[in-house]
């Protein structure tokens, strides 16, 4: 038997420059430590369905592709597992190629429960370009260059998210009318990958003609996009856990489509009513462990502050690295 009580603590700055401290404990007590011969380390599962933190479609249909995936070690049924291997498989995201029970927290990129790897290279975007708005996901360019879908409630700051990553200021239209992308718009990064901006899904005051059903609009270039890495999908931290989020989210995680969780707007410190962002993410993050035993990526930012932009670019190159092997 033994007592595990670990802390990982996200410094988040704000504009006031008084750093929230954002703790995240996992703790176990009088809890077997061998492992259930139900436990694979390799997949991410939600329910009885299973969701990968990162697509690599060289490797197949199913691809025992997980994060937590790495070089040469696996660990056995017959061996008992550390009690930092349990929380590092079950809280933290791992890239491949990482040990688990090598990881320190130098590793860590601030704010988030992403661990660096071997993947993680060249982050910082020199240039960025639209090429094409498309009406349908068969409509979108065709050719082999890996990409992030970029998805979440309307209003939620995408448009805002993307100019802060390319540091171009409206490459992506902001508009304080919610729900006015209405098409799938590629923007092409270094010549090398896209960033996808996707329709806004949850604002139901659009114009009769500019409605549409978003599941059904979605729905193709989720699953049969082979160049999609990962999709970002964009929480409001300003606000309290919205059900359409986790619906998306289980949704996603159903249909074995690659996430991470980029929790925006963590700048707002001063809220009129309800609680602070920290506090919205960690009532999120509760909910979410309820349906996924291994916890997928997330990390904080602000399209205002800069908070956490290097780090989300950083986790970028190592998915898109490894995709790309």
């Amino acid at each position: 038997m033994h007592i595990l009580h670990v802390k990982i603590v996200a410094i988040l700055e704000c504009q006031c420059n008084a750093p929230i401290l954002l703790l995240l404990e996992y703790q176990s007590s009088s809890v077997s430590l061998s492992p259930s011969p139900k436990q694979c380390p390799f997949i991410l599962s939600c329910k009885v369905n299973f969701s990968r933190s990162i697509r690599n479609p060289k490797l197949g249909p199913n691809p025992r592709s997980h994060v937590t995936t790495t070089a040469s070690k696996t660990t056995k049924q017959s061996q008992p597992m550390s009690d930092t291997a349990r929380f590092v498989r079950t809280v933290l995201f791992l890239p491949p190629g990482v040990d688990p029970d090598e990881v320190t927290e130098d590793m860590i990129l601030p704010g988030s429960n992403i661990v660096v790897g071997p993947y993680a290279g060249h982050s910082q975007i020199k240039e960025a370009e639209f090429v094409k708005s498309s009406g349908r996901a068969k409509d979108c360019p065709k050719d082999d260059r890996p990409e992030f879908g970029i998805v979440g409630r309307s209003n939620v700051g995408k448009s805002s998210l993307i100019n802060a990553l390319v540091r171009k200021k409206e490459i992506a239209l902001t508009s304080k009318k919610p729900g006015k992308t209405q098409l799938i718009n590629h923007f092409l990064v270094n010549k090398s990958w896209y960033i996808v901006d996707l329709p806004g899904y949850g604002f139901a005051k659009a114009p009769d003609a500019a409605r549409m059903d978003w599941f059904s609009f979605t729905k193709g270039y989720f699953q049969n996009r082979e160049t999609l890495v990962a999709v970002l999908l964009l929480i409001d931290a300003s606000v309290p856990p919205q059900k359409i989020d986790l619906d998306c989210a289980n949704w996603l995680g159903r249909n074995n489509i690659p996430m991470t969780f980029v929790f925006t707007k963590c700048d707002k410190m001063k809220v009129a009513k309800g609680r602070r962002p920290d506090e919205n993410i960690r009532s999120f993050q509760e909910l979410i462990r309820e349906n996924y035993p291994q916890h997928p990526p997330w990390i904080m930012t602000s399209s205002v502050t800069g908070l956490g932009r290097d780090e989300l670019l950083l986790h970028m190159s190592q998915l898109r690295n490894y995709w790309d092997q």
